[in-house]
């Protein structure tokens, strides 16, 4: 199949390359926006009591007062707030109302600090919008005019809250994103440079991937609005790596067995034909499990992961399409020109270093697979150690943002958890009013509860069918401790609630809890439906049952020296309270799918090489030395790219750029070129049980025995000769 779609895109390059630029630029035109949600809320099913909550709330009390934004005021010199201060922060709070400023509802006068050093302006916007776009741009104009409004005083005034942070998220979103574009490009460019010496295979995969990356951007535009899923600022940051980096994988890929066929003799066009139908099969394979992988993400209960799931299984998938048909139509257009004013296409190096690993690996394959085996065993320990933290909002941007500024200066001003309080909703279950006679009770037992700061009842609904009890915590709202906090009252809640009555608990510690939750869910989900298909994919590719496992063991205990790392750099080295929640649910799908893709090519080689006659360890032994470049530099490059995102100066990208680029590197630097292999040679024959996948082809039993069966599957009658030019330029 692969050599048919090799010789039709060879036949007809201009056509190929035609039809892709019709189609980029009739999807990238009727394309619809893709808008951006940053509500941690919409995270979340109904199904979750924080949901449930809000709901609610909205139901009974549509009219309550929950801030999105708070103007947080202080003296430019530290001091106390005089009465001439207080004067200026009753005005500007009263001009800020009156500005009627779009998505602003009420604005109104906050509590001033215990210690008279701050004061406080809270704004509700409209609930419906929360977290979309346009209350961004409300806190942007806030901001501006509240700043305007404090010119010639003493005060300082920032400002902070839900509102601020998604705008403070959204700036820091953009600068992160062209750091990671540009920090991709230069890697690339830099890296494809220094590996062949020519500018044109070095600028060409950018080209090609950028057209490929528009089409695929406008493809997830319609899949987010045809199956309403949620978008988020991060997922633009991430594509662009995935983009650039898993189609110069598979770029490379090709180009090495390209390169490979020239030099056994093969002219150029027959070259890029032998070559997409060698390693088609691999490119293919590979795509496939890291798009399975990514589509397990539709079995999250997170829209985070829901969105980047299916968005991340289009782009790699545009990419597949583009590997097998883009890439080969564009360089067999060229010809070997695509390597001017390098020579080296011409003729393998005779002492190569990858031919060294090779021959260290079928001399010592034990020593080899023990020592890489120990080795992410060493690094694995650090799991254990491993802390979750929710803060998103400071997860997403540096702390010097204005509104990261005022989290903080709030958490030491007022109680830790008076910015984003605990709600608890006490409603009846027949549709009689409350006995409200029992509320001062239910408020001290909640009170109560340990990690609780202060209880109060403060509104009843119209219908007095439902209880809002204010509870504020003595932690901020994002920490572990609040959320175990909020665990305790939930429990308190629940269990005191007056007879004929429920208890929902809402707030974003809930919230958190809620999210903590699901991603314990995803764990038990995602998780082992990501690694079964994985595996499925493998057996069909290998035609066997043994291989699977141990190559889907030697990727989790890649993925157990990644978080590990991660642990021991983060949590350890710079003193995080904890790694981002969702990050080992990423870094899973992107370590154990991507990683895959080495572990494929390595071992597809490695059968091919068997194939052609040679013993368990000498095939391993080659498979290093002919497949060992392409795995060493797609997985730099690949590593490269994803740390480009520890410069969007976030904890959230720093960490998944880390943690990601580690993990790939270890995928290929470690698993690929000897973990893999050196297994391999040592199962030897019984690791393509029950099929025969290593066996050369019969030469007694005839043409019609000997030809459908060789390399990978997709060799036929017509490739007989490009066996031999290959084996021949290998051996020599």
């Amino acid at each position: 199949m692969f050599r048919r779609i090799g010789s039709a895109v060879v036949r007809h390059p201009v056509w190929t390359i035609v039809a892709w630029l019709i189609a980029a630029v009739a999807i990238v035109a009727t394309a619809p926006s893709l808008p951006s949600n940053s509500d941690e809320s919409s995270f979340l099913p109904k199904s979750y009591e924080s949901i449930k909550a809000a709901d609610l709330q909205e139901r009974a009390f549509p009219s309550a007062f929950t801030p999105s934004a708070i103007a947080l005021y202080q003296r430019t010199d530290g001091g106390k707030l005089t009465a001439a201060d207080q004067k200026d922060v009753a005005r500007i709070t009263s001009e800020l109302g009156k500005k009627h400023i779009d998505q602003v509802q009420k604005v109104v006068p906050g509590q001033p600090s215990k210690d008279g050093r701050y004061a406080m302006t809270l704004v509700q916007m409209d609930s419906k919008n929360a977290g979309q776009p346009k209350q961004a741009d409300a806190a942007k104009v806030l901001r501006d005019e509240a700043k305007k409004l404090a010119k010639g005083t003493d005060l300082d005034v920032k400002l902070g809250g839900s509102a601020a942070q998604a705008l403070d998220q959204q700036d820091s979103s953009k600068r992160g994103q062209a750091l990671i574009g540009i920090g991709t490009f230069v890697i690339i460019l830099v890296t494809l440079l220094i590996i062949f010496r020519a500018p044109i295979l070095a600028v060409l995969p950018l080209v090609l991937i950028g057209l490929v990356s528009a089409v695929a951007n406008g493809l997830i535009a319609y899949a987010t609005k045809l199956f309403d899923l949620q978008a988020n600022s991060s997922i633009s940051s991430i594509l662009i790596v995935v983009l650039f980096g898993v189609g110069t994988d598979y770029f490379l890929f090709l180009i090495f067995r390209y390169r490979e066929s020239l030099r056994a003799g093969d002219e150029p066009k027959e070259a890029m034909v032998n070559a997409v139908g060698r390693v088609g099969e691999a490119i293919a394979s590979a795509a496939g499990a890291v798009i399975i992988a990514f589509l397990a993400l539709v079995l999250s209960t997170l829209g985070f992961l829901k969105q980047m799931g299916p968005a991340l299984a289009i782009a790699v998938a545009a990419t597949l399409v583009a590997g097998l048909t883009l890439i080969p139509a564009v360089v067999s257009l060229i010809g070997p020109k695509v390597f001017w004013p390098s020579k080296s296409w011409q003729k393998e190096p005779e002492n190569a270093r990858f031919a060294a690993l090779g021959r260290g690996v079928q001399r010592r394959p034990a020593l080899t697979a023990v020592v890489s085996g120990l080795i992410l065993l060493a690094l694995s320990v650090g799991t254990f150690g491993y802390k979750a933290t929710f803060d998103l909002a400071s997860g997403s941007m540096p702390k010097t943002k204005e509104s990261m500024v005022v989290q903080d200066e709030m958490q030491k001003a007022y109680s830790a958890g008076a910015a984003a309080p605990t709600d608890v909703y006490l409603s009846s279950t027949d549709g009689k009013p409350l006995d409200k006679s029992a509320f001062d009770a239910y408020a001290r037992r909640l009170g109560a509860v340990d990690g609780v700061a202060s209880a109060r009842m403060t509104q009843v609904n119209k219908e007095g069918t439902t209880a809002d009890f204010t509870v504020t915590l003595k932690y901020e709202a994002s920490t572990d401790k609040a959320i175990d906090a909020v665990g305790r009252v939930r429990d308190v809640a629940h269990s005191t609630a007056p007879d004929g009555t429920e208890a929902l608990v809402g707030g974003m510690s809930s919230i958190f809890k809620d999210i903590n939750a699901a991603v314990n869910h995803d764990y038990k989900t995602v998780f082992p439906v990501a690694a079964v298909l994985i595996m499925v994919i493998l057996g069909l590719l290998l035609r066997s049952v043994v291989a699977p496992w141990y190559l889907m063991a030697s990727v989790g205990l890649g993925f157990g020296a990644t978080l590990g790392a991660t642990v021991w750099i983060f949590q350890e080295g710079q003193g995080h309270s904890g790694l981002m929640f969702m990050l080992p649910v990423i870094m899973y799908l992107f370590v154990v799918a991507i990683g895959t893709d080495y572990n494929i090519l390595m071992i597809a080689r490695l059968r091919e090489e068997a194939r052609e006659g040679r013993d368990p360890r000498e095939a391993a032994g080659m498979a290093l030395r002919h497949a060992g470049p392409t795995v060493a530099a797609a997985g730099f490059i690949l590593a490269a790219t994803f740390a480009t995102m520890m410069l969007a100066g976030n904890s959230l990208l720093s960490e998944m750029g880390f943690a990601v680029s580690f993990g790939i590197a270890v995928a290929a630097f470690v698993m690929a070129m000897f973990f893999t292999p050196s297994l391999t040679a040592l199962i030897g024959h019984a690791a393509w049980w029950p099929g025969h996948g290593d066996q050369a082809p019969d030469a007694g039993a005839g043409a019609g025995a000997g030809t459908g069966t060789a390399h990978s599957g997709v060799l036929r009658d017509d490739e007989d000769r490009d066996t031999v030019h290959d084996s021949a330029g290998r051996r020599g």
